[in-house]
């Protein structure tokens, strides 16, 4: 990701997040340096084998106790004294009533031929049916009381809420939460020990969320802004296109030319136009169901944005008359919250625009791609360190049930993530499959590295995923580049067919022990980008994923690679495909931010992304967007339009993802192999492109006639 622009505004998050191209200011690590994820992740697999389920110990009470699975993450990092604070609040995530019945259910749902195919739970049903049982919810409650906790229910019926000092959670789960402190500097808190539970209820507990504060979602997009000669070839004016970068000098060059714009057909050179990216992909000619009309597609996110923005944007594109139809729904009070009360105990909530940004980029992706979609659904919460709000609004996107497909930009790594909150979103992912919407998230946007982005860009990091992409009922979205070709400002032009390639601009993402900027390296995936893609260090591979190139070299298998593995299953891959999401060759996004702060912030971290941007001359609030970011909404909104088209839900879009793609006609009608002949950039930093699957572009990008008219 290259994001050419002064928008590294989330320092104060040590995880994946925001890329700009101003980041290779920062870029440069010491030599030695190790990132926060680093000293976390190296130990992840033993880690989560360290807890198995169902080892038993004496509780100071008496009490037999039973550790949690992957209840704790081993850590390098120093370690600061005990947390010690008066209120803070956990969240036990209990197993399904019937669970399995619940995976019959699944199976049948998307077995052709099943008496349950396609036919959907209505909302409501899946709690009615799969909620825990009143005697465990019963049971967890006595016992957390008898701990001195306070017991509140949630949103979703398998998230049960304890509030209490610190202490007292320390108590109540035979563990020590302890502050660390890493090399950068980067505080959290997290328990010194494997959680655990009564052994009487060991079997209906899955994991325990907010014993850590890791879990701080970032966006996956990158902004690249304006060249300062922004005019039109025949205008009589000097071009705004600037040529994709050949050489490394070429590219370490374009900071130093000033703010970078040169591409596409937007406003100043600003990016593709929603013509373009249409033309492009081959959006079919079938009328307002063939764009959306029938269907809601909604947006996961955690930031404030300006509504006017979006009317720019779509009155610039698609004239006055265009009306976009946005619906705003809070969770948790909203990113602009007039206070804290609702924000969970003992966690830090985000307020304001910080990430306005991402929320923009996605709802005018989903406008590109969808523009007759009945509503544009905006879910958002603010966004916090333990994930709490984060689930509260999963769930509601869940339990509302109104959105037939879903786009998340936002993520963490895996290990930073956890198996406990990992397991919490599953469920509520599985609610979504049973009902028949289909989620997409990004798979991230330092290649195969995806523990990196933390603000320093260390030297070495061990072959991680993002979540929530990596979630076997996610569809998880990579990122490809257009390379050297560009459109101008032609409005329908054709695919570049051979030259679309795998987001690595000049490989320079790379396994490589390198720590300058100015050379290849793993340094260089955090600086200028690339599409994510690898395995979960935590899902098996579901059954779905299967095809040529599925099962290749660089396959895992077994719980020591995904701890929910069993002996001989193979992990869990991603990307399952892609789409444009190179800056360089990124789409026009307008964003004007806003220059409201936040009334609790620690120094800047909370002002808008957009408001302190380089403007464009003559085309101010116009910039490059990029980021895997913009293929996961571009994703949801193609299934929007599929599900319009075809007045029905497609459910969980891998299934008829891989089931195009595991047959030669349709997978050559359906998608473009981005196969990595004759081209320079050929791999995620570790993993090559191939023809057919592979696991830096997945089963590749779309075509969308075929995929929004073609049965599948």
């Amino acid at each position: 990701m290259k994001a050419f622009a002064a928008v590294h505004r989330l320092g104060w998050w040590p995880l994946a997040g925001l890329i700009s191209a101003a980041a290779l200011a920062f870029a440069a690590a010491p030599a030695g340096a190790t990132s926060y994820c680093a000293s976390r992740c190296t130990t992840v697999r033993e880690a989560t084998k360290a807890a198995p389920s169902g080892r038993v110990s004496a509780h100071s009470s008496g009490q037999r106790m039973t550790q949690v699975k992957g209840s704790y993450m081993a850590t390098s990092a120093a370690k600061s004294g005990t947390l010690t604070i008066r209120r803070m609040s956990v969240e036990v995530v209990l197993r399904p009533g019937h669970a399995a019945r619940l995976n019959s259910l699944l199976s049948s749902l998307y077995t052709p031929g099943s008496a349950d195919y396609d036919h959907w739970l209505r909302a409501g049903q899946f709690d009615s049916e799969f909620a825990p049982s009143h005697a465990t919810v019963a049971a967890m409650t006595a016992y957390l009381h008898r701990e001195g906790l306070t017991v509140q229910r949630t949103l979703t019926p398998f998230l049960l809420r304890a509030i209490g000092s610190s202490a007292e959670i320390d108590r109540a789960f035979a563990t020590t939460i302890d502050n660390y402190r890493n090399a950068q500097g980067v505080s959290f808190f997290s328990n010194a020990r494997p959680a655990s539970v009564p052994a009487t209820l060991g079997s209906s507990v899955l994991g325990v969320v907010g014993l850590t504060n890791t879990v701080r979602l970032q966006s996956q997009a990158s902004a690249a802004t304006a060249s300062a000669s922004s005019t039109r070839p025949g205008s009589g004016e000097p071009s705004c296109e600037i040529p994709y970068p050949t050489s490394l000098s070429a590219l370490e060059a374009i900071p130093l030319n000033g703010p970078y714009n040169g591409y596409g057909g937007g406003p100043g050179c600003s990016g593709l136009t929603p013509s373009q990216t249409n033309h492009i992909y081959n959006a079919p000619n079938a009328g307002t169901r063939g764009a959306g009309a029938g269907a809601n597609v909604a947006v996961f996110e955690l930031s404030a944005y300006n509504h006017s923005d979006i009317t720019t944007w779509a009155h610039t594109f698609y004239g006055r008359s265009y009306t976009p139809h946005l619906v705003d729904i809070n969770v948790d009070g909203g990113p602009l919250a007039p206070n804290t009360s609702q924000c969970p105990a003992g966690d830090t909530c985000f307020y304001g625009y910080g990430g306005d940004i991402e929320v923009e980029a996605d709802l005018e992706q989903d406008l590109t791609v969808a523009p007759d979609a009945n509503s544009v659904l905006v879910y958002n919460a603010p966004n916090d360190e333990t994930g709490q709000t984060e689930l509260d609004e999963y769930a509601t996107i869940a339990n509302q049930d109104i959105a037939d497909s879903v786009s998340s930009s936002w993520g963490e790594c895996e290990p930073d993530a956890g198996l406990a909150f990992a397991e919490a979103e599953n469920l509520i992912f599985e609610q979504m499959a049973a009902q028949g919407q289909s989620m997409f998230a990004a798979a991230g946007d330092t290649g195969a590295f995806e523990c990196i982005r933390d603000g320093t860009f260390s030297d070495w990091t061990p072959l991680e995923a993002l979540d929530p992409a990596s979630q076997p009922w996610v569809t998880s979205t990579g990122g490809t580049s257009f390379d050297s070709f560009d459109p101008g400002s032609n409005p329908d032009p054709s695919y570049p067919s051979g030259i679309e390639s795998v987001w690595n601009t000049l490989d320079v993402c790379s396994g490589n022990d390198s720590s300058t900027a100015s050379s290849t390296g793993i340094v260089d995936c955090g600086t200028y980008g690339a599409g994510g893609g690898g395995h979960s260090i935590f899902w098996p591979m579901p059954k779905y994923q299967k095809g040529p190139g599925v099962i290749n070299p660089y396959t895992v298998y077994g719980s020591s690679n995904c701890a929910l593995a069993g002996r001989g299953q193979a992990c869990r891959e991603e990307p399952d495909v892609s789409a444009n999401a190179d800056p360089l060759t990124g789409y026009a996004e307008y964003c004007t931010g806003s220059s409201y702060v936040s009334p609790n912030p620690y120094g800047t971290d909370y002002e808008s992304a957009c408001y302190s941007l380089t403007k464009t001359p003559g085309a101010p609030g116009w910039l490059h967007i990029g980021g895997t970011s913009l293929s996961a909404p571009l994703w949801a909104a193609l299934f929007t339009d599929r599900d319009a088209y075809h007045g029905e839900r497609s459910g969980n879009a891998n299934y008829v993802l891989y089931g195009l793609f595991d047959n030669p006609g349709t997978y050559a009608s359906d998608f473009h192999d981005i196969t990595g002949y004759h081209q320079v950039s050929n791999n995620n930093g570790y993993y090559p492109v191939t023809p057919n699957y592979d696991e830096a572009t997945g089963i590749g990008s779309p075509n969308f006639s075929g995929l929004i008219t073609g049965s599948g």
